[in-house]
């Protein structure tokens, strides 16, 4: 009786575990759809993505594969990352930046609208197969 009892425990801590990991691992587009405004192409390569924050406004906790970020209008952004201390970003138009995968909330802390360009990466075991190796035809315009 005491093995079923501690079996259960763990599954409940195990399942507890695993749906809090899931709160901080969060798409962006569908936790913070208002500043992750629009998804301008997804393939199997990349996802480029619109983004736009408004001063005060800060996303949901949410994750990137490895990205870059191209930067439309600068300004102040606030990064936090879970159990690291918040980082205050001062970006400017015409800059753009490589960043490692992460989960982390975002907010504008200046005066002024940021609006961003942001390229996921996705993970190149996927464009190392034979499915995504094939070539490319040329796109008509």
């Amino acid at each position: 009786m005491k093995t079923i009892s501690m079996i259960s425990k763990s599954l409940f801590f195990g399942l507890i575990l695993l749906m809090s990991a899931g709160m901080y691992a969060q798409d962006a587009v569908k936790v913070s759809p208002k500043e992750y405004k629009k998804v301008l192409l997804d393939n199997e390569k990349v996802r480029v993505i619109q983004v736009e924050f408004a001063p005060g406004v800060a996303s949901e906790w949410h994750s990137h594969p490895a990205h870059v970020v191209y930067v439309l209008a600068g300004g102040k952004m606030e990064m936090s990352e879970k159990g690291k201390k918040a980082v205050v970003n001062e970006l400017k138009a015409g800059e753009s930046m490589y960043n490692a995968p992460v989960t982390h909330m975002a907010k504008n802390v200046g005066a002024t609208t940021v609006k961003l360009i942001l390229m996921e990466l996705k993970p190149m075991h996927k464009m190392m197969n034979g499915e995504t190796m094939k070539k490319e035809e040329p796109k008509k315009m």
